[in-house]
C-alpha cells in the first residue's frame, strides 16, 4: 500500500473558500476596509471600473504566484523590495496592454493604474499569504481578493453611472426606458467624488449587517 500522502484536489473545499470568502463575508473593501481610494477615484463610469477590476485581478493573481514561487529563496530583509518589484513589473505590463488595446479607457484611469502598486490589498496578500503558501493556493487567493475588490468597484460604477448620467457602459438606458418623459432628471451628485464615498459606505453597511445576521443565526 502506498504511503504517499494523497494530493489535495485543485478545487477542494479549502481552496474554494479562498475564492468565495473575499466575495462576501471577508470582502477587502466592505469588511477589511482596504483599497478605498481607488474605489472612489475610478467609479464615475462603469467601463473604467470593470477595466480596473480586471487589471487588479491580473496583477494580484500573477504577483501572488511569483512571490510564492520565490518565497523560500528571497532573503527576509529584502522581501518587501522584492514584492514591490514584482507588483511594479505587473502594473507596467498591464498599463502597456491598456494603452495598446484600450487607450481611451487608459486615459480615463490615468495615474490610478500606476497606483495599483501601492494598493494595500495587493501588498497585504503578498506579505500575508503568498509568502507562506504554495503557488496554486496563492493564485486562488489573489483571484478571490481581487475579484472581491473588483465586485465593489463594478457595483459602485454601475449605480453612479446609471443614476448620475442615465447610461450603462455609455448606453442611454434611462432615455430608452422613458423615465425622462415622466420628469426624471440625472442626479449630478452621483458623479461627484463624495457620492462615491456615500455609495461605498452604504454597501459596507449592507455587508456588515448581512454578516452580523449570519453570525446571529449560527
Amino acid at each position: 500500500m502506498s504511503t504517499e500522502k494523497e494530493r489535495e484536489p485543485l478545487f477542494s473545499a479549502k481552496n474554494l473558500k479562498l475564492l468565495r470568502e473575499p466575495l462576501g463575508e471577508n470582502n477587502p473593501i466592505t469588511v477589511q476596509v482596504l483599497g478605498i481610494c481607488s474605489a472612489l477615484a475610478v467609479t464615475a463610469k462603469l467601463k473604467p471600473s470593470v477595466v480596473m477590476a480586471i487589471s487588479v485581478v491580473v496583477v494580484l493573481s500573477v504577483s501572488n504566484v511569483i512571490v510564492s514561487l520565490f518565497r523560500k529563496s528571497v532573503p527576509p530583509r529584502i522581501r518587501i523590495i522584492f514584492q514591490l518589484v514584482v507588483i511594479a513589473m505587473m502594473v507596467i505590463l498591464v498599463d502597456q496592454v491598456l494603452k495598446a488595446f484600450a487607450f481611451e479607457v487608459s486615459k480615463q484611469l490615468s495615474v490610478f493604474v500606476g497606483l495599483i502598486i501601492t494598493n494595500c490589498i495587493i501588498m497585504g496578500r503578498l506579505e500575508g499569504f503568498a509568502m507562506a503558501n504554495k503557488p496554486w493556493e496563492s493564485f486562488l487567493d489573489g483571484v478571490g481578493n481581487a475579484a472581491g475588490y473588483g465586485l465593489i468597484l463594478i457595483i459602485v460604477g454601475f449605480f453612479r453611472e446609471f443614476l448620475g448620467s442615465g447610461t450603462v457602459f455609455g448606453y442611454p438606458v434611462i432615455d430608452k426606458i422613458g423615465l425622462y418623459n415622466i420628469g426624471y432628471e440625472n442626479n449630478g451628485f452621483m458623479i461627484l467624488p463624495p457620492m462615491a464615498l456615500v455609495t461605498v459606505g452604504i454597501i459596507i453597511w449592507i455587508q456588515r449587517s448581512r454578516n452580523r445576521n449570519l453570525v446571529d443565526k449560527s
